[in-house]
């Protein structure tokens, strides 16, 4: 595996690999790219950028890995099962709810989580480097993936790259957990 993958791996290991995290694989987020692939996407972009911007690493890369930790399928058409309409202005405060109940993030790190949609979020506001650069980094993504660009790039392999690794990681501690 590419170094700076097993170096970006060294940050999220706990998350990456744990139940929680990969249930996002069970959700779509835009086109065929699942809640997991955007999130290491977003997290590995965010991770390239913090150490270019001298921003915190670990932290940086962390809150962008539970930024859409939010659990559910926004798409449902039927009104009776479907998240509110407002999935946009919502999901941030479900990701950091969920990211407290499972993981133990800093108080910076549950801030990234929160004003990562910002400005449809405008209360919360990305006020440290480290969440600029993952609201940055969520919006890079998103239109990347939106329009199609992301779909054959190198980028995209590098991520699916690391998805089969953590994948294969799980694998072998449910085998070793029998």
């Amino acid at each position: 595996m590419h170094k700076g993958l097993l170096e970006f791996h060294e940050y999220v290991k706990d998350l990456s690999t744990s139940d929680v995290v990969m249930q996002m694989d069970d959700y779509i987020q835009h086109g065929d790219i699942t809640t997991l692939e955007h999130v290491i996407a977003v997290s590995y972009t965010s991770f390239i950028l913090a150490k270019k911007w001298n921003a915190d690493v670990c932290t940086t890369v962390r809150g962008a890995m539970l930024h859409d930790l939010y659990l559910y399928d926004w798409h449902i058409k039927d009104p009776a099962t479907r998240p509110p309409l407002t999935h946009g202005f919502t999901h941030p405060a479900k990701a950091a709810e969920n990211a407290q109940l499972y993981f133990e993030p800093s108080e910076k790190e549950i801030k990234i989580i929160r004003s990562h949609m910002w400005p449809l979020t405008f209360l919360h506001i990305p006020l440290s480097k480290e969440a600029l650069i993952v609201t940055l980094a969520d919006k890079y993504c998103a239109t990347n993936e939106t329009l199609g660009i992301y779909d054959e790039s190198h980028f995209r392999k590098k991520v699916k790259t690391y998805l089969i690794y953590i994948k294969k990681l799980r694998a072998a501690q449910n085998k070793e957990n029998r």
